[in-house]
């Protein structure tokens, strides 16, 4: 039995370029716009890194950290509120890197601070209401005397 050749059909080099279409997608397609804005930093930059654009360890980060701190600073003290609203979404970005480096997701890090938060007003309200007081009635020395106080309870005298 012969098995028969197929005869290729000859494509002029110029012609199959031309009906070649190379689309281009960027390594950062696929991170959902409607997640969480600390969630696609996070993803961006892992992205990102995984083909190189990252710095090499936590310094070269805590570096940059420091410098957008400082140009926060400066926008501050200019008074520009565009200026402010940019180092603090920068700013935000380079801590979102910051938890990528520390494998540590920036949602879940934020919403545990939250849930601390609450409960530590939670405290504040409650001391108060027990005393007869409402917040409006009291000021931010003792407000801030039953903060530390909830801390010591509430978090096994470790402060944060």
């Amino acid at each position: 039995m012969k098995i028969k050749k197929k005869k290729r059909k000859f494509i002029p080099r110029s012609s199959k370029r031309r009906n070649l279409k190379i689309e281009w997608q960027s390594i950062l397609e696929g991170v959902p716009k409607d997640s969480p804005s600390l969630s696609q930093a996070y993803q961006l930059t892992q992205r990102a890194s995984r083909v190189g654009f990252d710095w090499p360890n936590m310094e070269g980060v805590l570096k940059k950290l420091d410098e957008e701190l400082g140009e926060f600073r400066e926008a501050l003290f200019l008074q520009n509120r565009a200026k402010i609203r940019e180092e603090m979404g920068d700013l935000l970005f380079v801590l979102a890197n910051v938890s990528r480096f520390l494998q540590i997701n920036p949602e879940e890090a934020l919403k545990k601070t939250l849930e601390k938060f609450i409960s530590r007003f939670h405290y504040i309200e409650r001391a108060l209401h027990q005393e007869g007081k409402s917040l409006q009635q009291s000021d931010l020395s003792e407000m801030d005397r039953l903060w530390e106080e909830s801390k010591k309870k509430r978090d096994g005298n470790f402060s944060s």
